[in-house]
């Protein structure tokens, strides 16, 4: 089993938009991100870590602005936290292992799918294609991915 943490290679390769997402708790503009029209099958993994967080067959159109998710592929590597900045009170989403932000987690998801839409920024994330999942360490969560 693959072993994940922060890395600070990783750390230094990142773009200044993914720094100040997953090192500084920055949020990209809406609309903006690589991942939100991603219809491709696969996995969005930590962009500093590596860890699995989301599969593409529970991503769904939350017409929110960002890439939303119902459910973690492996709810361990996610860590929840209280948020009250902006004056809001919600629920911030980081990566366990690399300590990313990741976005926010809200209870107005599909009921059908649990009620959970995972808010999350394209920039705290890596896209794994399905035909690069075996190669690149992850397949072991390949029946987690729907074919296309």
């Amino acid at each position: 089993m693959k072993t994940y943490k922060k890395d600070q290679e990783a750390i230094a390769q990142l773009t200044p938009e993914q720094y100040r997402v997953t090192q500084e708790n920055g949020t990209e503009r809406p609309y903006t991100g690589e991942y939100l029209e991603n219809k491709e099958a696969g996995i969005y993994v930590d962009i500093v870590s590596g860890e699995p967080l989301f599969a593409s067959s529970d991503k769904y159109e939350s017409h929110c602005g960002w890439p939303s998710f119902t459910k973690p592929i492996v709810p361990a590597h996610i860590a929840e936290l209280r948020d009250s900045t902006h004056g809001m009170e919600r629920v911030e989403v980081r990566s366990k292992h690399g300590d990313s932000h990741l976005g926010h987690v809200f209870t107005d998801g599909p009921t059908d799918k649990g009620g959970l839409r995972y808010c999350i920024n394209s920039a705290s994330l890596k896209f794994i294609a399905k035909s690069e999942m075996e190669a690149e360490g992850y397949g072991e969560y390949l029946d987690q991915v729907e074919d296309v």
